[in-house]
């Protein structure tokens, strides 16, 4: 039960912690707003991240007795997609911080607590970064393992419950800490972090 809770928090943090488009306009929505709507949307992006972990670990649960013969060469494979992801985000860090891109946020009438919640869902959801995060993840470190549902569901939690202190944290960040953390030194630390724990993740795999 620990091995799924410590699992599942570092795979809610290797998703949430890059300062991205999302993350930016997180953090500009509750400058400009309140911090009641700035944590119903960083609840949003918590919320679809834990879709996604559920739907990832359920589908690897399915696949387990399909995937047995070939769970090593899986586990290989997962392994080569998350750092493939991790060196992606570096990379892409690095240029940004390079060309000191402008953070692009949208200027728009602030929603209500409820439309930003619904707002940040379907932003994140569609990301396809997050449910190969995921779905790699689950894949590679539970291939062909039988899993209780006590466990998957620990997992699933504690990857929503990591986002969601993440995003929660931006949040209240976003009026003190908004430039420091949206900024481009912001956007490379926080990257390159996410990058080297993506990577630790995926050396625990095989």
């Amino acid at each position: 039960m620990t091995d799924a809770l410590v699992a599942g928090l570092l795979a809610g943090y290797g998703i949430a912690l890059p300062v991205g488009a999302v993350s930016t306009y997180l953090v500009a929505l509750t400058a400009r707003t309140s911090l009641r709507v700035g944590a119903a949307a960083a609840l949003g992006v918590a919320t679809a991240d834990g879709l996604y972990a559920l739907l990832a670990i359920l589908g690897g649960a399915a696949l387990a007795d399909v995937i047995q013969p070939v769970t090593e060469p899986l586990q290989w494979l997962s392994v080569v997609v998350l750092v493939v992801m991790a060196l992606w985000l570096a990379v892409a860090a690095v240029r940004q911080f390079r060309t000191d891109a402008p953070s692009g946020q949208q200027r728009s009438t602030p929603p209500s607590a409820v439309r930003a919640y619904v707002s940040l869902v379907a932003i994140t959801i569609v990301n396809p970064l997050t449910v190969v995060y995921f779905t790699a993840l689950v894949l590679g470190s539970r291939a062909g393992i039988t899993t209780s549902v006590a466990e998957q569901a620990v997992f699933v939690l504690a990857a929503f419950l990591a986002s969601a202190s993440w995003q929660l944290i931006l949040a209240c960040g976003g009026a003190v800490l908004g430039r420091l953390l949206t900024g481009p030194r912001g956007r490379l630390s926080t990257a390159l972090s996410s990058s080297a724990l993506i990577v630790a993740l995926a050396a625990m795999i095989p």
